[in-house]
Formats: C-alpha cells, sequence, structure tokens
C-alpha cells in the first residue's frame, strides 16, 4: 500500500481583536507603577524640573546649567586646562569644546595655549564674563535656590545636598 504524501496546507493566522481596555479619561495621571520607588526615575524627574526652573532664572542671561557650572569652575580656578574642567563636570570632550566655543563668541570667556603644555588649552574668564557670572549668581541665589530651600526646608536641601555628593563619589 502506498501513502501518499501531500504537501502541508499552511494555516492561515487568526488574527485576534484586541480586547477592548476601559479608557482613562485624559486627564487622568498614569500609575507609575515600580516607576514611583526606583530612586534613579526621582532623581530623573527632580533634575528635570530643577533644570527648567534654573532656565527661567537664567533666561535673561541665556546661560544653561552646565554653562553657569563651567564659568564657576573658570572663576574659582583660573588657568586650568579644558580637560580637567570638562571631566570634573562629566562633560564629553565633544560637547564641550562647542560649549566653550559658545562662551567665547559672546565674549565670557578665552582659551590660551598652555605655557607648559603647549598641546592643551588653559581657560581664563574675560570681564564680560566675570560681570555676567556675578548677575547669575545674584539670579541663583535669589530666585533659584531660594525656591528649592523653600519647598524642602533648608536642613532638608542640605541633607539632600550631602546625599547626592555622596552617591555622585561613591557609586
Amino acid at each position: 500500500m502506498v501513502i501518499s504524501k501531500s504537501p502541508a496546507r499552511k494555516a492561515k493566522p487568526v488574527r485576534m481583536q484586541p480586547k477592548a481596555a476601559a479608557e482613562m479619561p485624559a486627564d487622568a495621571p498614569l500609575d507609575l507603577g515600580e516607576l514611583a520607588d526606583l530612586l534613579g526615575y526621582s532623581l530623573k524627574r527632580a533634575q528635570l524640573r530643577v533644570f527648567e526652573d534654573f532656565l527661567s532664572v537664567m533666561n535673561p542671561l541665556q546661560l544653561t546649567p552646565a554653562q553657569f557650572s563651567v564659568l564657576l569652575l573658570m572663576e574659582k580656578n583660573p588657568g586650568r586646562n579644558q580637560t580637567e574642567i570638562a571631566s570634573t563636570l562629566g562633560i564629553q570632550r565633544p560637547n564641550f569644546v562647542a560649549m566653550l566655543d559658545s562662551l567665547e563668541s559672546r565674549g565670557l570667556c578665552v582659551r590660551l595655549r598652555s605655557v607648559s603644555d603647549r598641546r592643551s588649552h588653559v581657560l581664563m574668564l574675560t570681564d564680560k564674563g566675570r560681570a555676567t557670572l556675578v548677575r547669575a549668581k545674584k539670579l541663583v541665589a535669589a530666585k533659584h535656590e531660594t525656591r528649592i530651600s523653600a519647598l524642602l526646608g533648608e536642613s532638608n536641601r542640605v541633607a539632600l545636598v550631602r546625599m547626592l555628593a555622596k552617591v555622585a563619589r561613591e557609586l
């Protein structure tokens, strides 16, 4: 007896309709689930809000948090090279060079060839950079930091800064 093998027929895929989910009102907040308890998520959300507030305070001077940080380090460490400042702030070299181009084109700082290492540049604030930084520090202190301190309370603000510094140093 001969059994013939016929080619197997391909089954047509069955398309399932997704179950209709109960729609939530558009203004209902999303359930964050485990995200709400994750420190990294909370830090990122807080950082976004802090940066948003900082940018609104610095709008008249057109300074970003990173630019403000760079100017502060230049003020406290005149003549240090750009690699040291970028590395201290955790800014990648290409991003740092672009930022310096912007600050330099605005007349806030200058790059000078290092006397001890002609391959590197040292950074210096200009008079305009110092004047801008004085104004920026006043705005930050009077508005931005005051707002955060009022929200947290001064002792909690100090404790939070210490805890975040510990995470940045030791993790």
